[in-house]
């Protein structure tokens, strides 16, 4: 991306006044803004904080698909990004942008980097996270697969359940939760055994609403229905307060159209041979058609 005739002009005067800037969108929708500047600066809509404590190294960019290398440096602190945030995940995956700004006049600007936060590092009092570029994203498998099990997210534009239809998802407050991830509900027996199984837990109030995690299993017994989540919330839950629970998906096609009655938009691929049929000799003692039978 070329440099704007007005902020080139500047550079290009000698005697400059830059400072960089970042800018931090998360996930549950909070955007922060830092810079190195010693005083406050805004543009874009976002105040970008001075003495934050962020810095970032000097930005590698290469013609291939490699992470760029660059890290992001910090202090935590209770005003800016804190190690509970961090703990929480709040950070994981968020994008940044990080600009040189003429500080002087912050119209004259321009974007050195946008990616996202990768690894995250703690050491004592400070913190260090990778950034990853946009080129991240060709790094990793596309396409289709072609399986048996359905290949779509539940409730995304290829499966198309509307997970807000009636009985697909409910909102309750928390009455016992233990190590963070085993809730027990007493009055939550209107909905099948293992409905919830492999669907999401949404926290909705408390210090960490915006937060998701899946859930592993999910049974019903003579005193109420257990919950368990693949891994415990990283910030605290306490009881009273609101999550969401969205039904879940097994990925089978018999899932897809007895609870769902979504088997129109079913993505596997239920009738493909599986890889014994596929390493059968010929044999005139049965068939090998690959829907049952002999070898």
């Amino acid at each position: 991306m070329s440099v704007a005739p007005e902020l080139a002009a500047h550079l290009d005067g000698g005697l400059t006044t830059l400072c960089r800037c970042w800018v931090v969108h998360r996930a549950d929708g909070v955007t922060l803004g830092f810079t190195d500047h010693d005083r406050d600066l805004s543009f874009d809509g976002v105040d970008f904080r001075a003495e934050s404590g962020l810095t970032a190294r000097a930005l590698e960019h290469t013609s291939g698909l490699s992470v760029d290398n660059s890290e992001a440096m910090g202090v935590l602190s209770d005003a800016a990004i804190t190690d509970a945030e961090i703990e929480a995940g709040r950070y994981d995956a968020a994008e940044v942008e990080a600009w040189l700004v003429n500080w002087a006049d912050v119209a004259q600007r321009h974007l050195l980097f946008r990616g996202s936060i990768g690894e995250i590092r703690r050491k004592g009092a400070r913190f260090e996270a990778e950034l990853r570029g946009l080129s991240e994203a060709l790094n990793q498998p596309q396409g289709r697969v072609y399986q048996a099990p359905c290949g779509a997210v539940l409730g995304d534009a290829h499966c198309g359940v509307d997970l807000a239809a009636p009985g697909l998802s409910t909102e309750v407050a928390v009455e016992v939760i233990s190590g963070g991830k085993h809730f027990h509900f007493s009055n939550l027996a209107n909905y099948s055994d293992r409905w919830f199984e492999r669907g999401t837990c949404r926290i909705l109030t408390g210090t960490a609403a915006g937060l998701v995690a899946l859930v592993k299993n999910d049974r019903l017994s003579g005193s109420g229905r257990n919950i368990e989540l693949w891994e415990g919330l990283r910030a605290s839950v306490e009881p009273g307060e609101i999550i969401r629970l969205d039904a879940g998906c097994d990925k089978a096609i018999e899932t897809c159209r007895l609870k769902f009655d979504n088997v129109v938009n079913f993505r596997g691929f239920p009738t493909i041979p599986g890889e014994d049929w596929l390493m059968a000799v010929p044999s005139k003692r049965a068939s090998a058609s690959g829907g049952g039978g002999g070898k």
